[in-house]
């Protein structure tokens, strides 16, 4: 049984149909990549999946659960999805130590402090738990939010254009430990990107997205053979 199932899922902003239609199934432990311009809707999906908008039409089913559909509706403090947005959104007054620990409200101190322990180091930030978000890289900021997410425990974590702000060398950088990261845990995943490159290096599956729909979703061996082919006779 797959872990994610989206069916025919529809949402409008106003009278603009954003998504229309889409389908898709996840397997647990798999990364998948989806890839469109700016617009096509990659976001508005992930907003669905974590359950901060809804749609119009569909349904999405979480483990076995409908988590949206037949008149049902989970909100999203209640669905074991994590969130990576594009910007990020740490909490400047917080240090890495408190921004990691933020969503650990009903668990008690000893475990807090060993859980928040635990996934810095496994991003590699042990020695930087005190520091504030201004006093870190880029990447480094990357990966507090990575941990932030995944300290929770997710069954499922969602990544919106996560390098989209780092310049080329970084990106490719933080590629690497992300890819690292997303291995060790075993966390189900969606990430979505108009960069070819990230699904190259991250994708288990490519989905390609585009006005509102998925238009193709393979494999990345799959994929990557079909655009080497594409750029051979082009």
């Amino acid at each position: 049984m797959p872990l994610l199932t989206l069916s025919d899922l529809h949402f409008r902003h106003g009278d603009h149909p954003v998504l229309t239609g889409v389908d898709l199934e996840l397997e647990a432990g798999s990364t998948t990549v989806i890839l469109g311009p700016s617009g096509c809707g990659k976001t508005t999906l992930l907003r669905l999946i974590a359950g901060l908008d809804r749609p119009l039409k569909g349904t999405i089913t979480l483990e076995g659960t409908t988590v949206v559909g037949e008149g049902r509706f989970i909100q999203p403090e209640h669905r074991p999805i994590g969130m990576v947005f594009q910007g990020l959104a740490l909490f400047p007054h917080l240090t890495v130590r408190g921004n990691v620990a933020f969503g650990l409200h009903n668990v008690d101190r000893t475990e807090r402090n060993a859980r928040v322990d635990q996934e810095l180091r496994s991003v590699g930030l042990d020695g930087l738990a005190e520091r504030f978000p201004h006093e870190l890289s880029g990447g480094q900021q990357q990966r507090v939010a990575i941990a932030r997410s995944l300290v929770l425990r997710p069954r499922l974590l969602l990544l919106d254009e996560p390098f989209s702000d780092l310049d080329p060398e970084t990106r490719s950088q933080v590629r690497s430990e992300v890819k690292r990261i997303l291995k060790e845990h075993g966390t189900t995943t969606i990430m979505v990107s108009h960069d070819r490159e990230d699904a190259i290096h991250l994708g288990d599956r490519i989905a390609t997205m585009a006005k509102g729909r998925i238009v193709s979703c393979a494999d990345a061996a799959t994929m990557r053979s079909e655009w080497a082919a594409r750029s051979t006779t082009s």
